[in-house]
């Protein structure tokens, strides 16, 4: 392995440590009692000595991120999980007795920025009014082998030399989250949307519930999944491309409302929305029908990011979104001619295929009139809906697993919400016929048979719970990543995953951006 400069340095440092008889990776317990940002917040002070008068004693521990003194006392910022806070370091001090090398040796040549250290000391306030914590005791944590990217900020708040690579930024997510407060920042609001949303459905008497990861059959979707194989059993598994059956099951076993934070897994392709494993929250509620779940959509959604932003706006590029209901509704029929001024109800498959080449869609003999009409509806009509919309009553090629409308012919009780131009959940009345649910796998069937290799399977274990009898129910799915992107003002999934699927990187000895 080629080191640079600076990583050999680190290295000289860390073989000096352990000469000093300092474990540079200690085993012990660090008795952490505060926070920098609760100190910084919360801080009273004596008006003559300056010293905090809440704040008496305090022990902290993080990253060293910045140093400067030269003579018998430093300056330094110590950032930990909740932010950074200055640190005031005395030779005599540390070092109260003859030997001076914990602060001349260790604390000024061996420690380099981004080792961890722990500290014991008392709060007080700068002459020029900064919150610091005055060093009592040091303790060395961990040494860091690698430099960290240098991001400075100048006396107005702006950055300079970021860590802003985005290459970088998502494979080395770690540099990342230590260097960039506001990506820590994001992903403590991401966390804050799940637990919000985890007590909204509490609330609702819903319970958690954790459905298998793999599969013997990709049901609940119409995507490709990911395979692999199961030596012990010999038989081929499937990674979840949905949660849905399952869910259903247990709506079958009697319990009345069920919901499951998921990864799911889809073997398509990858963009500024899509991610091959991704977080979804799906919910499902007996004796309840579509138009509840609008309502309780509208709801949980208003609900979520009140209690996270404390407003129900978001600003997303050029367009500020309200999620205060309700939300506006459309059919899928009106929506498209709304926006093409082209009435598709009446067509069949080949007037529909004639609509798409006239509209310059391109279209495939394997596509049915399911298939074409999602792709009229995708290409001309979703990426215009930009506050949050409900497009309802779909056409049944379109839903094998949905409950064919009340009062409207060839349609089902379905909704999509559609925020930003992107679709965030999915919606039913859920098919509980088990003779109606057949007849559209046996549909499905017969597009894979064409050649479409996104039809759903036929689901035996599932068509036999239906016929044990499952109760009238409505089910939804919603895209947390695609919510944290709304919620957060960010416009690519990479964004708000911790580590996004990347390419296998080509080199693995450049330098990060920032390295001297």
């Amino acid at each position: 392995m080629q080191l640079s400069e600076q990583e050999i340095v680190r290295r000289e440092n860390l073989a000096a440590i352990r000469e000093m008889g300092i474990d540079p990776y200690p085993a012990a317990l660090f008795p952490v009692t505060h926070l920098a940002a609760d100190i910084k917040a919360t801080a009273e002070f004596d008006a003559e000595d300056k010293k905090s008068t809440n704040f008496t004693e305090v022990c902290l521990a993080g990253r060293l991120m910045a140093k400067r003194g030269k003579g018998k006392a430093s300056f330094a910022e110590l950032q930990d999980t909740s932010g950074r806070i200055q640190i005031y370091v005395s030779r005599d001090d540390i070092a109260p007795g003859e030997d001076k090398s914990l602060y001349n040796t260790l604390f000024k040549k061996l420690l380099d920025l981004g080792d961890f250290i722990g500290i014991k000391g008392f709060v007080f306030k700068t002459m020029v009014g900064e919150i610091s914590v005055h060093v009592t005791d040091f303790t060395f944590l961990g040494k860091s082998l690698r430099p960290l990217p240098v991001v400075k900020r100048d006396a107005d708040g702006n950055v300079h030399d970021a860590f802003t690579n985005p290459e970088l930024r998502y494979r080395q997510r770690y540099v990342d989250l230590t260097v960039n407060a506001e990506v820590r920042d994001l992903f403590r609001k991401r966390s804050r949307l799940i637990t919000s949303m985890r007590h909204f459905l509490d609330e609702k008497g819903l319970m958690e519930v954790e459905t298998p990861i793999l599969q013997p059959i990709h049901g609940g979707a119409s995507v490709r999944p990911f395979g692999t194989h199961h030596n012990t059993l010999d038989m081929p598994l499937y990674m979840r491309i949905a949660n849905e059956l399952y869910l259903k099951r247990l709506i079958v076993g009697g319990f009345d409302g069920v919901y499951e934070f998921g990864k799911m897994f889809r073997n398509e392709g990858m963009d500024a929305t899509h991610n091959p494993e991704f977080t979804m929250v799906e919910f499902y509620v007996a004796y309840k029908d579509y138009y509840w779940m609008m309502e309780t959509t509208e709801q949980l959604l208003e609900h979520s990011i009140q209690s996270v932003l404390g407003e129900t706006t978001v600003k997303v590029g050029d367009h500020t979104i309200d999620f205060k209901g309700p939300f506006r509704r459309l059919t899928m029929y009106d929506a498209i001619k709304e926006y093409t001024g082209v009435d598709i109800s009446d067509l069949d498959e080949e007037g529909l295929r004639k609509v798409a080449k006239e509209m310059h869609i391109a279209v495939e003999d394997s596509m049915g009139k399911g298939k074409l009409i999602d792709e009229i509806f995708g290409e001309k009509v979703e990426g215009l809906l930009i506050q949050p919309t409900f497009i309802t009553d779909y056409p049944v090629e379109m839903s094998p697993l949905t409950k064919k409308h009340r009062d409207k012919e060839g349609l089902v009780e379905r909704f999509e919400l559609i925020v930003n131009g992107k679709e965030l959940a999915n919606a039913y009345t859920e098919l509980n016929d088990p003779i109606d649910q057949r007849e559209r796998f046996e549909d499905q069937l017969r597009l894979a048979n064409r050649g479409d290799d996104e039809a759903m399977v036929l689901d035996e274990d599932f068509l036999r719970a239906l016929e044990y009898g499952m109760p009238p129910t409505s089910g939804i799915g919603i895209g947390v990543d695609r919510l944290v992107m709304l919620l957060t003002g960010q416009t690519s999934i990479q964004e708000v995953l911790f580590f996004p699927q990347m390419r296998p990187e080509k080199r693995h000895d450049e330098k990060q951006e920032g390295e001297a």
